[in-house]
């Protein structure tokens, strides 16, 4: 072939192919999503609506932040009852490049504390209601391709009676873009961007065994070319290794009225299941809008092979097999960072969990970022989400509680980890409007997502509660020896769970008791006075050794969560030495103290080597004759007092618990170590104690707030 004949032929086409690109807005690399998270400026308000049109009216003092970014990471944290709610702005400046003009412009923010209003160039463009779901809108119009453009954003973290949560008062609702923002660049046909600002793509399991998978995919389509167009719909499935194991095409017709809706089936035979923490066997799904070679839109997202099964008096199943439901509940926010996270914090926060065993988390009480839902997929971890509809009604929610439920859906509908969709978290009075909302988000998730449960939370602990029964599952808080009764009443609660409601499904939702590190003491009885400014670390320990006894043996618990595996802040309490600060974590707030309860549940639940003192921040003795206690899950332990070997423990409530009663401190200091062996490894743990008189109880201890705030 001649090459410069070769040369103009190839000129040719490559020339028609560009003047179709521009026909149809569309490229050969599809979307581009590009992070928006730099570059803006930050300033409280309020302002009038108007000068929004008028930026070179506004003052100049702004502050240059970026994103994610909260304005309440100080004040909310430090002092009880006094922080900033209300209005502030973020804004930036843009240049849109005159090349996208053929394109369609979104800009995406995954969470946004809690009313948003955007404007570009002073036009309104959207408003969203709602802290923690992600929210996008496209800018295309909008926007002056070629010319620098000025993003504004107003946000308001007031409560409110119409946006959940109505109040500040179970946790705070931090103010601000507190999680990353993007630019998405779309050709004129896409998946779409905007539905609850999902995927566009949701995937279902109809039919799940070991021979056989039927996976469905319903993607949504939106054109803004002004003909019909035909384009080729593709699905692919490649299993954890990269490769293709499945696929199916179709022709589709696009027209540019409404967004429309393709459901396909595909077949994979001999799965590889999605089994938990054993095994978070994880395919993924590339759905893709083609034009001949041409790719106009493509997204790619998890996919799980997994059943999961409630059933009632005998535990929750995955794929058959009955599954251990070692759980915690999590806040997401930090000790002066709030909730404005990067990946880094939620890793941290991953990493804990992992080791202290857990199989399954309750993300309370509202939405968490996308990231940590992706990592739970990767990780085996079974997920409770769930929207932030706690604490009080007001009877005026229900509309925007039914909007988060479908952004919570919509947006998370792909992650296999998630196994239940909570719908409210100790709501009640009035009791018929609560009852009836609740059934109403009951059978709007189940006409969204009819292939998971939903579960409902009450405070009280008896089973007729007016708002009870309306979800799939019954969750119940229960916080003996704290809030109510003695701590062992568990026990008793749950056995008359047994006796009396065997075919319900039960889950208990939240337990557990505060305790600050720095407070110690050995005087402890059945109850606390959480209303003291003493909350002793030693108090929270015993109430979850004996309360996880019980859990262990009541199997009408499907499953039980720990509140919480972190402190977190609680803006208007004032309790525990700490104001602003719930004391109920296993881990303190600044992830830095894991709690003598950490260990305690790490010996019970992880396959990982563990021999821990207890007790050990408690260096001054208060008693001569006292107890000596070591978690081990390496059988029983050899524990020296001072070189002298001990002998003849007592079990504690579970069998990685052993007590050595009544030994005798001396006053010249005392070590004590503890041994075990495992598979040719020793294992040691050393500590040492201090003992000067005997002491009295005496829970008026006044603490220096401010030198353990990070507590």
């Amino acid at each position: 072939m001649n090459y410069k004949k070769g040369k103009l032929k190839r000129e040719i086409i490559t020339f028609l192919l560009v003047i179709l690109i521009t026909q149809l807005g569309i490229s050969q690399t599809g979307r581009k999503v590009e992070s928006f998270n730099e570059g803006w400026q930050f300033k409280k308000g309020p302002f009038t609506t108007d000068n929004i049109a008028f930026m070179q009216d506004w003052d100049k003092k702004w502050t240059d932040v970026k994103i994610p970014h909260t304005y309440n990471a100080k004040d909310m944290q430090v002092e009880h009852g006094v922080f900033y709610q209300g209005e502030a702005y973020y804004k930036k400046s843009f240049l849109v490049d005159e090349a996208l003009k053929h394109k369609r412009l979104f800009l995406k923010f995954e969470g946004v504390g809690q009313v948003a209003d955007l404007y570009v160039n002073g036009v309104f463009v959207g408003n969203h209601k709602g802290g923690y779901s992600a929210f996008s809108f496209e800018i295309t119009k909008a926007v002056n391709f070629g010319e620098e453009n000025t993003f504004v954003l107003k946000v308001n973290n007031e409560a409110r009676q119409d946006v959940i949560p109505i109040n500040h008062n179970l946790f705070g609702v931090y103010g601000g873009i507190h999680r990353p923002v993007w630019l998405i660049t779309t050709n004129q046909i896409n998946i779409d961007v905007t539905d609850h600002a999902s995927n566009g793509v949701y995937i279902s399991q109809e039919v799940i065994d070991n021979k056989k998978a039927n996976v469905s995919v319903k993607v949504k389509l939106s054109s803004k070319l002004k003909n019909l167009q035909q384009v080729n719909l593709e699905h692919k499935i490649y299993n954890q290794e990269g490769k293709l194991v499945t696929k199916k095409d179709e022709k589709v017709s696009l027209s540019p009225q409404g967004v429309q809706t393709f459901t396909t089936s595909l077949i994979l035979n001999k799965p590889h299941l999605w089994q938990g923490r054993k095994d978070p066997y994880l395919y993924k799904v590339v759905t893709a809008i083609t034009e001949g070679a041409m790719v106009l839109d493509e997204i790619t997202q998890p996919l799980g092979i997994r059943k999961v099964e409630v059933v009632a008096g005998e535990g929750v199943f995955l794929n058959g097999e009955k599954y251990p439901m070692y759980g915690v509940c999590r806040h997401q926010d930090w000790w002066g960072i709030g909730n404005a996270l990067e990946k880094e914090q939620h890793d941290i926060d991953l990493e804990m969990i992992m080791e202290v065993g857990v199989t399954t988390v309750r993300l309370a009480h509202y939405q968490q970022s996308e990231y940590f839902y992706a990592k739970c997929d990767s990780l085996g971890l079974l997920v409770w989400a769930e929207i932030p509809f706690v604490n009080r009604v007001s009877g005026q929610e229900s509309d925007n509680a039914k909007s988060q439920l479908v952004d919570l859906i919509r947006q998370n509908y792909n992650h296999p980890s998630i196994y239940v969709w909570g719908l409210h978290n100790e709501v009640y009075k009035p009791h018929d409007y609560t009852a009836q909302l609740t059934k109403e988000l009951h059978d709007l998730a189940k006409s969204e997502d009819p292939g998971r449960f939903t579960v409902a939370v009450n405070g009280y602990g008896h089973m007729d509660h007016p708002v009870n029964l309306n979800a799939d599952i019954q969750g119940m808080n229960r916080y003996y020896g704290w809030y109510e009764g003695k701590v062992d009443g568990l026990d008793t609660w749950a056995k008359g769970l047994q006796q009396n409601y065997s075919e319900y499904k039960v889950m208990l939702t939240e337990y557990g008791a505060g305790g600050n590190p720095n407070h110690q003491t050995e005087f402890l009885g059945d109850t606390w006075n959480y209303t003291l400014p003493f909350y002793p670390e030693t108090y929270q320990t015993k109430t979850h050794e004996i309360q996880y006894g019980h859990i262990k043996n009541n199997p009408n618990i499907l499953s039980s969560y720990v509140w919480n595996m972190f402190d977190f802040c609680v803006p208007k309490w004032n309790n525990g030495g700490i104001e602003a600060r719930n004391h109920k974590g296993l881990v303190t707030f600044d992830r830095k103290t894991k709690k003598d309860a950490f260990y305690w549940y790490k010996a019970n639940w992880s396959k990982e080597p563990v021999l821990y003192l207890a007790e050990r921040r408690m260096v001054e003795r208060e008693k001569q004759k006292t107890n000596i206690k070591v978690y081990s899950n390496l059988g029983e332990p050899k524990v020296y007092l001072n070189g002298t070997l001990l002998e003849n423990p007592k079990m504690g409530t579970t069998d990685v618990c052993y007590i050595f009663e009544n030994v005798n401190l001396t006053k010249e200091g005392n070590t004590i170590k503890a041994v075990a062996e495992k598979d040719g490894n020793t294992f040691e743990d050393v500590i040492k104690w201090n003992f000067t008189s005997e002491k009295t109880k005496d829970y008026n201890i006044k603490e220096n707030t401010k030198a353990h705030a990070g507590f």
